[in-house]
């Protein structure tokens, strides 16, 4: 017979530190990106005003409806603005602490550095090195398991993208040296 009061708690050894200190705030999270955001929307409504927004006998031309999807997106930036100075607060609410900083960053950089590595080794070798440092540093996956799975995972994903569907992607000097 269950007890349905019981419950079972897993403690998550890697888990923050619920003490560390603030890193961010939430309004000042919201002004930065509604900031952002509203940068981008007065960037994008100028270049696709200079492309054309009228009307034309023959339809919209090509900066018609991405110049009042920025109109938009800068309403929506505009409001966040608005919303965020208008709300005040006895007490800062806070966004990201620094061990969860620590913990996205973790990610975030092996990841931005995938990216640039993907423009010099090409997606396979790139993939095959993020997949096996994920595996091994974040999961702590024994080396020739993270290695294994890395390897296979790159492969299915050569066999799929390059030999059945013949799609293209970033190559680098390895695949330049199997002749693709």
């Amino acid at each position: 017979m269950s007890n349905s009061e019981i419950e079972i708690v897993v403690e998550d050894p890697t888990a923050p530190e619920a003490d560390s200190p603030a890193v961010a705030e939430t309004r000042t999270v919201d002004v930065v990106v509604s900031l952002l955001l509203l940068a981008l929307a007065l960037t994008l409504g100028f270049d696709n005003w200079r492309t054309g927004i009228a009307w034309d006998s023959t339809g919209p031309p090509a900066g018609y409806f991405p110049f009042y999807l920025s109109v938009i997106l800068g309403g929506a930036s505009l409001y966040g603005l608005v919303t965020a100075f208008l709300a005040r607060r006895e007490t800062p609410e806070t966004f990201v602490t620094r061990a969860q900083l620590r913990r996205v960053m973790a990610v975030f950089i092996p990841t931005l550095l995938f990216c640039l590595a993907t423009q010099y080794l090409g997606l396979y070798v790139a993939s095959f090195f993020l997949i096996a440092a994920f595996m091994r540093l974040v999961g702590r996956i024994a080396l020739w398991k993270s290695l294994l799975t890395a390897f296979v995972f790159t492969a299915i994903m050569f066999i799929t993208f390059d030999i059945a569907f013949d799609v293209i992607m970033p190559k680098g000097p390895l695949e330049a040296a199997f002749g693709h």
